[in-house]
């Protein structure tokens, strides 16, 4: 029997209820900006080592994004498994499960904080050999990452308390926090660099104290909130069952976003073999890709919160409607950030280089591959449509298949036979292409499947 939720906190979101489109735009919205400051809180670190240090330690700081990317996009993927647990639960109504999953997924954080940061130190020296580093790179590369794991906890705890506050239909105060967190490391980063001279270390340094200070807010809020999703740390315990619902759906996830991150190195090689123009040009696109990505990945995690709230309560026609709506919503936004990128990609690519070969394949590939940001949105919102309806499973498959195999085999057969700059580029999109029409005619069944349920239950 489920145990009624108390009355909802002010700040926490009831998307069972009311107009779609404003509630996945306004829920996205803080998203969009908390990630915009999450893409310049990496920048800023290496604006900052590219000028005080010297090019070795940009090169080292920018170097180490995917081994970085691979660990966190493992856990990522986990929280997002607690974070689907959390709001089913909590558009069902059922303050039990919702407190049991806080618990349980807050106690898994704390212990997978201490295997994440022994694992990160121990893998870094054949991480950084695997990638090739160069021997100018690797001590600052090596140091800046030791330093780094030696923190990770901070980051995982704010991940999954965001995650919670997320699941209830709270984004703006994981906002609020990211945004103090990346200004804190902005201030630290000249301190400690420009002041004190630490170099690499010092923005290791300064990133981990911002994080903790995020992970440290959001355990006081959700320690003092009154809604069922109070953290008590006297009640931190792992509920096996809850457990088993948060990895079956969370592992999916988490294997997909590792096993994708650790791919692009691999992918990197095949764009290496053009020489430094096109690997310069091609560094300067893949900058203004993460920002472009934004909207489609705030609006997917919108998706997945508002279909998890919805398919807990049962209303099977609202899922629908909201995942056409966020599709629309997300195209829409692309159409208006493509549109600009279109027409002044030479000033865009200008920003991190300014020499006419960069400049040329820089714009080139904006203008080639920025039309296709269209499919993106299409994998994107359906596959966190699914994970709202509880299956990580089916997207991590196609998304791996299409990401990691098909892009993979494709890249080795044109490199070979076609060897063109243009056919190496098109991975990407031929990728996205395969990952859209794959989802979308799972999806269609699984809803078609989930609409015959509810009849038969009437």
């Amino acid at each position: 029997m489920a145990h009624t939720v108390r009355a909802r906190a002010g700040r926490d979101t009831d998307m069972t209820q009311g107009v779609i489109w404003k509630q996945l735009l306004f829920f996205a919205l803080p998203l969009m900006v908390g990630n915009l400051f999450q893409q310049f809180y990496n920048t800023v670190d290496s604006i900052v080592v590219g000028n005080f240090v010297g090019k070795e330690a940009l090169a080292a700081v920018g170097s180490v994004g995917p081994v970085i990317n691979s660990l966190i996009g493992f856990f990522s993927g986990m929280a997002t498994g607690g974070g689907v647990v959390i709001s089913q639960s909590y558009g069902a109504r059922n303050s039990r499960k919702v407190s049991s999953a806080v618990h349980t997924t807050m106690l898994l954080t704390f212990l997978l904080s201490i295997v994440f940061t022994f694992a990160g130190v121990a893998i870094t020296p054949f991480m950084l050999r695997l990638m090739s580093t160069p021997p100018d790179v690797l001590p600052q590369a090596s140091e800046y990452l030791e330093i780094y794991f030696g923190g990770v906890s901070g980051l995982m705890v704010y991940n999954m308390g965001a995650g919670i506050l997320r699941a209830v239909g709270d984004s703006k105060r994981p906002l609020y926090f990211l945004i103090l967190s990346a200004c804190v490391n902005t201030v630290l980063d000249i301190v400690f660099v420009a002041v004190c001279g630490w170099g690499v270390a010092g923005v290791a340094w300064a990133t981990i104290i911002a994080q903790f200070i995020s992970a440290v807010l959001i355990l006081i809020v959700l320690n003092r909130s009154d809604g069922s999703y109070q953290l008590h740390f006297r009640k931190l315990r792992i509920d096996m069952g809850t457990l088993q619902e948060i990895v079956r759906l969370g592992l999916p996830a988490a294997i997909q976003q590792m096993i994708t991150s650790f791919s692009n190195v691999f992918v990197q090689s095949y764009i290496n073999v053009f020489g430094s123009d096109v690997m310069a040009g091609w560094s300067a696109y893949s900058k203004i890709d993460q920002f472009v990505m934004l909207p489609l990945q705030s609006m997917a995690l919108s998706i997945t919160t508002f279909v998890g709230q919805n398919h807990g309560a049962g209303e099977t026609d609202r899922v629908k409607k909201g995942t056409r709506s966020a599709l629309r919503l997300s195209m829409l936004i692309s159409l208006l950030v493509m549109i600009p990128l279109e027409i002044f990609a030479p000033p865009f690519v200008s920003l991190f280089n300014s020499e006419p070969g960069v400049l040329y394949y820089g714009s080139l590939f904006l203008r080639l591959l920025t039309p296709f940001y269209l499919l993106s949105c299409v994998n994107q919102i359906y596959a966190g449509a699914l994970r709202g309806l509880g299956d990580s499973k089916a997207p991590m498959i196609i998304m791996l298949a299409s990401f990691v195999v098909f892009r993979q085999i494709y890249l080795f057969l044109v490199s070979r036979l076609f060897p063109s700059i243009l056919l190496v580029a098109f991975g990407y999109p031929m990728g996205w292409l395969v990952c859209s029409l794959s989802i979308v005619i799972y999806y269609r069944k699984k809803h078609a499947k989930l609409e015959a349920e509810k009849v038969r239950s009437l």
